[in-house]
């Protein structure tokens, strides 16, 4: 008890030391220069400091210390109540069905925002919490609980990127604040926010006893008379309150209900009570920290600090993903698939001819006119071109799929998830900063750069535990989650407009010429190859690794070709059309369906089938609201979601 409580007297004299010093160098930050000093003199007295640091400055580190400690202990209480070390509002979605509820609020009924900016951003969060509960199952497995979670969350993101782009003057405001931004003009928002997040923080406090309980096991809780429903749906509650409150005056900011729960609990805190309290400083410490630092790193413009919190957070996921896996036993997954397939002499020659309908209808139809037009120079010049990009990059997406997917024996798995797509997109971004008037054609090489930087880090990290499937798993949402905060930042920095950042951060096949048919042609020619030859060897994945290696199969080379390969794959398709998910989700899953789970059939069929649904978006995005484009990758997202959510139910 004595050692207990000299772990709480340092954790809370330690972080309220940090918080303190963290505070001045806040307060001393802007364009506006004073020195600590000055501060500590001047802000006693009528002035230009008072002034700045009382409607400024002071309201924005209050917001942030509430806004801090809020998302910390709504995450310390999440990770109990799923028991999952990874989970916080940032990794189960609920930040991102907030956000997106603010956007379309904002755009179709802003009268309602404006007086109910609360309520509006809870039900997005309870709607987001709610699917990811419903689709993870009673068992809440970690790994299948993050995997749901941050496909929930590319989903709504999807759904607010489309909105932002198709609605760019309602929402143009929205592009730092939708990072996670502290930025306040006056009280209201701390006003608004502190008396909802202080009164779940007294709900939560009070629930701890229960919760200790509760922490031993649902059947020990059940029978010491617990009763155990009202407790889980009132501690769901008061978490996803507090962090919508926290998302209706900040905007999404992720990490920290991760981050602060583990620091504490390493300190050797224990008991919620305890816990609860100290997340809620450390997560104030943590905020405030994160803001300090983004303004250090660029004192003239306003990097979000939900990007600053994401740089922070990514290597602390990474341990998190690497202990997590290592405490988790390894599954040989059967991927599944139906136990007739079609022939294949019957389902290519239809999967063909649907192709070709599809490309001749995409590449003649005119929707300006409202009619078709086959011969035009601008036809063969700009839609042609478009149109075989988009289904040579959507056979390239549907092929990593596969791969992805025979490598981690995990049918969530997939360029995007595993962070190959946000780092190839982070490293073309970084290329255009630093070379501003290098022509659009190099960009492939700094996304080739970003995605190896992917695949070094999963090697560094996986390759003793033999390239265990859990362990890439959790290791690439990590990765996806940095590579976006990074993306985040170089948008900022390098003052490109929102339009044109979301338009190539969702993944477009605008303005690709006969260039990129070539390209494109030759990249899956040259890398099809390789992938054939490892479906035989992917064959015997899904029996185990037991098994594989009875045959006499080196697993762990296997996983290095098949991850060097599918990695090849993406940043091929990453280069040529920018950063297009759920293409190599949704299609191994349909062709699974048709052909069963034996990759080579799969992988023929799965290409198929993502250069035609890549074509079809496409197409989609092109005509619906003509002369306006809707990039393919936000198509593909609002098309496959709905259907991979519903896989996600089925899967045991």
């Amino acid at each position: 008890m004595a050692s207990l409580s000299k772990k709480s007297f340092v954790s809370l004299t330690g972080g309220f030391f940090l918080l303190i010093v963290l505070s001045v160098i806040h307060l001393t930050q802007g364009q506006a220069q004073y020195t600590s000093q000055e501060l500590l003199e001047q802000v006693w007295v009528p002035g230009r400091v008072q002034d700045i640091v009382l409607s400024l400055r002071l309201p924005r580190l209050a917001i942030g210390i509430v806004a801090g400690g809020a998302l910390a202990v709504s995450g310390a209480a999440l990770q109990t109540l799923t028991r999952n070390p990874l989970a916080s509002a940032g990794t189960l979605g609920i930040n991102s069905g907030a956000f997106f509820f603010v956007v379309a609020s904002m755009i179709f009924f802003p009268g309602v925002l404006g007086a109910y900016p609360f309520l509006t951003s809870l039900c997005g969060a309870v709607l987001a919490a709610t699917l990811v509960v419903f689709l993870s199952g009673k068992q809440m497995n970690p790994v299948r609980v993050a995997l749901t979670g941050m496909i929930v969350s590319l989903f709504f993101a999807s759904l607010t990127g489309a909105l932002q782009l198709l609605f760019e003057n309602q929402t143009n405001g929205l592009f730092l604040w939708g990072a996670g931004t502290l930025v306040q003009m006056n009280w209201n928002g701390v006003l608004f926010s502190a008396p909802i997040i202080g009164a779940g923080f007294i709900g939560i406090l009070l629930l701890s006893k229960p919760l200790n309980t509760f922490s031993l096991g649902e059947d020990i809780a059940a029978s010491l008379g617990q009763r155990v429903l009202a407790v889980k749906l009132t501690t769901w509650g008061l978490a996803i309150v507090m962090a919508a409150a926290t998302v209706s005056v900040v905007g999404p900011i992720g990490f920290v209900g991760l981050m602060a729960p583990h620091i504490v609990k390493m300190m050797g805190i224990k008991g919620h009570f305890q816990i609860f309290v100290h997340s809620f400083l450390w997560g104030a410490t943590l905020l405030i920290g994160a803001d300090v630092l983004g303004r250090m790193v660029q004192p003239a413009q306003e990097i979000p600090v939900g990007a600053m919190t994401a740089l922070l957070g990514s290597p602390w996921l990474l341990y998190l993903a690497w202990k997590t896996a290592k405490a988790l036993k390894q599954g040989d997954r059967q991927m599944g698939g139906t136990r007739a397939p079609m022939r294949m002499k019957v389902i290519i020659p239809i999967l063909v001819a649907s192709s070709a309908v599809v490309i001749l209808i995409a590449y003649s139809y005119n929707a300006l006119s409202g009619g078709f037009d086959w011969s035009g120079s601008a036809v063969w010049t700009f839609r042609a071109p478009r149109v075989m990009t988009a289904f040579l990059v959507g056979v390239m997406l549907a092929v990593a799929g596969v791969l992805f997917q025979g490598v981690l024996r995990n049918p969530l798995a997939d360029a995007s998830v595993i962070g190959v797509t946000s780092m190839g997109g982070a490293g073309a971004m970084l290329l255009l900063i630093m070379f501003p008037a290098l022509p659009p054609k190099y960009l492939p090489i700094g996304a080739m750069i970003g995605a190896m930087t992917a695949l070094a880090i999963i090697l560094f990290t996986a390759w003793k535990n033999n390239f265990q499937p859990i362990l890439v798993a959790l290791i690439g949402i990590a990765i996806s989650a940095f590579g976006s905060a990074v993306i985040q930042i170089f948008v900022v920095k390098a003052n490109l407009s929102v339009a044109s950042a979301l338009v190539w951060l969702s993944g477009s096949t605008y303005g690709n010429g006969w260039g990129s048919v070539q390209m494109a042609s030759l990249l899956l020619f040259i890398l099809l190859v390789p992938a054939l030859y490892l479906t035989r060897n992917l064959d015997g994945l899904l029996f185990g690794d037991d098994v594989a290696q009875g045959l006499g199969m080196n697993v762990r080379y296997v996983r290095l070709g098949a991850l060097f390969t599918a990695v090849a794959v993406s940043t091929a398709a990453v280069s040529i059309v920018g950063t297009i998910g759920f293409i190599g989700l949704v299609a191994p899953h349909i062709a699974r369906r048709l052909t069963g789970y034996k990759h080579f059939p799969l992988l023929l069929v799965s290409g198929l089938l993502g250069g035609l649904l890549l074509v079809v978006a496409d197409f989609i995005g092109r005509v619906v609201i003509a002369p306006k484009d809707i990039p393919s990758g936000l198509v593909v997202a609002l098309i496959g979601t709905p259907y991979l959510l519903y896989l996600l139910r089925k899967m045991k």
